[in-house]
This record gives structure tokens, sequence and C-alpha cells, in this order.
């Protein structure tokens, strides 16, 4: 008989806060209401596990999660529903192996904590703690650091992509990195102190300022063409701030709930910014898993219950693109 079991886990808008403290690499996450979904259909005695093109990373993240919950004896299908762009810096890659670890404890009867869930995404690779409740401050590549500071603000987000792709796992390679991170550290301590104070009061101000400071500061390591006037133009709108993906190509323009949506505004935006490849309007979000589908609740009764907020949207990738077996 297979066990089934779906979570949702939502991407990124880069990070309102990334860089060093006394070398010691952090981020400060931007969660954002578009999500990614893996189902797993898992069953005992196999060895294989069967996942879409392109998602050996989610597939790996299975294997790790059975293991670690003590079943190895399962292999699994994966199917993954998401539809966030890849190289930009919206955590597409964390949301599939974070979606993939909590699918597989749900089909278990399991809730892991999300420190299980760190050690195994960055076993895989560097990570954004979007797969944590609320908006946390994490060691994205060693896991040293992790702090929940809080609930976000209300906050919508204008997500722009001034096109290109940006690798990961090479950008955390550069040998110029660490160097260029301490020079950052005086102006990411500033940042960091009023993003702090902009989610313990729920001040969206204090968290734009904070977040400007570290995408201006960010210029020193990955340069964003126009993003001095970007900011410029996100001050004159009354935008909160601007962030950007720091080892991505996407930048955000921090706005009121209910502006990134304005047609008037993207117009403006697009018009100033002709350079732009692709907009997208979002929402500052809590962190953490969402699980569609049936429910126990503490009387034992199932109840229904849905994701509130969008789910995964565009196309699905399903199961039957490759297959991987493990015998140990």
């Amino acid at each position: 008989m297979s066990l089934r079991g779906a979570a949702l886990v939502p991407g990124s808008c880069g990070e309102i806060v990334q860089g060093t403290c006394s070398g010691r690499n952090f981020l400060v996450s931007c969660p954002v209401n578009w999500y990614s979904r893996v189902t797993v259909s898992i069953e005992r005695g196999i060895k294989t596990t069967v996942y879409p093109p392109g998602c050996f990373k989610a597939a790996r993240a299975v294997r790790l999660m059975l293991d670690a919950l003590g079943c190895p004896e399962f292999g699994a299908v994966v199917t993954v529903s998401s539809s966030l762009p890849v190289g930009k810096g919206m955590a597409s890659s964390t949301a599939d192996i974070a979606a993939a670890c909590y699918a597989v404890a749900a089909a278990l009867g399991s809730r892991p904590e999300p420190e299980r869930v760190a050690e195994i995404a960055l076993s895989i690779e560097p990570t954004d703690g979007t797969f944590s409740p609320g908006i946390t401050l994490f060691d994205h590549v060693r896991g040293r650091v992790f702090e929940v500071l809080g609930s976000p603000p209300s906050m919508g987000i204008l997500a722009v992509d001034f096109g290109g792709e940006v690798d990961t796992l090479e950008f955390n390679r550069r040998p110029d990195l660490p160097y260029l991170n301490r020079l950052n550290e005086p102006e990411l301590a500033k940042a960091l102190a009023l993003v702090r104070l902009g989610i313990e009061k729920g001040d969206p101000w204090a968290v734009g300022e904070g977040a400007t400071i570290s995408a201006l500061a960010n210029q020193r390591i990955l340069p964003k063409p126009g993003l001095e006037e970007l900011i410029e133009f996100a001050t004159r709108i009354g935008a909160y701030g601007v962030n950007v993906a720091h080892s991505g190509t996407v930048a955000g323009i921090l706005l009121p709930p209910g502006r990134e949506r304005n047609p008037h505004l993207i117009g403006q935006v697009r018009q100033r910014f002709p350079e732009i490849k692709a907009h997208y309007p979002l929402r500052l979000t809590e962190g953490g898993p969402r699980y569609p589908g049936n429910v126990r609740c503490k009387t034992g009764e199932k109840k229904r219950t849905f994701c509130k907020e969008a789910p995964a949207r565009g196309r699905s990738v399903r199961p039957g693109g490759a297959v991987w077996s493990e015998t140990g």
C-alpha cells in the first residue's frame, strides 16, 4: 500500500538582507505568495525514486527525508508543480527541496522541525530560509545561524527581472566573495538592525530602509544595472524601499499592499525601465510549509483544509522523466 503526502513551500523575491557578520554568512528571507508544490507517493519494499525531468534535487531530498525518518526501505514517486523562475534568485530550488521534505513527512504522519529540513537542504546546496515559518535570519551556506525574527509586516512587492541567470553554486564559490562581504559588513549591520526593528514593530518603512541599504551594498558584489535609478523611482512613488536577489537577477519594489497590482504603477515602471524582461506582483508572506487536502484534527476527525494563499501556478511537471535507484 502506498502512502501519499503533499506540501507547498513559498519561493522568494531575493532576500531582505544578505551578507556576512564577523565572516559568518547570513540572509534574511523574503518569502512571497508563489509556491512550489510537491506530492509524493511512497511505498515500502522498493528502492526507486521516480521524479520529473530537472527535479533531481527534490528527489534527493525525498530520499534523505525517508532515511532521516527511519524509512530507508521506502521508495517514492515524486510530482513537482512550480512555475518559479530558475536562476533568478527566487528560491526555486529551496522551495522544491523543502516541499519535498515536508511532503514525505506528511505522508508518514510527521511534522519535522525546520532545523531538520535545513540540514537536508544544506546537504544538497546553499539554501534560502523560506523553509521556516516567519521571516528568518539564516546562514544559507553552513546553517550555523538560524533565528526566526517574527512575522512579516503587510507588504506588496512588485518584483522586476532585468534578465539573465545566476548559478547559485558558482556564485558562492567566487574566491573574492569573502573579501567583498567583509567590506560590506558595516553597512549590513545597520541594515540588519533596521530590519529587526521593523519586524518587531511591524514597521514596513524600517524593513524597506534596511533592504535598500543591503541592495546598494550588494552592488559591490553583483551589480544590477539601473538599481540606483530604480531606488530613486521607488522613493518618488512612495515605496518603502527596494530589495534584491543578492545572488540573482530580480529586484523588488516594496509597496503598501495592493499597489503591486496597480496597472498605472506597473505601466510607469515598464515605461521608465524598458530593459525589464518580466514583472511579478507578489506579497510578502510567512515562510514554512502549507499542507493541502485532508488533515487529521486533534479529535481524530478529518477536516478539509486548503492553502489560503495563491497555490503554485503555471505548468505542472509530472513524473516519468527519470528513475533514480539507491541501495543504501
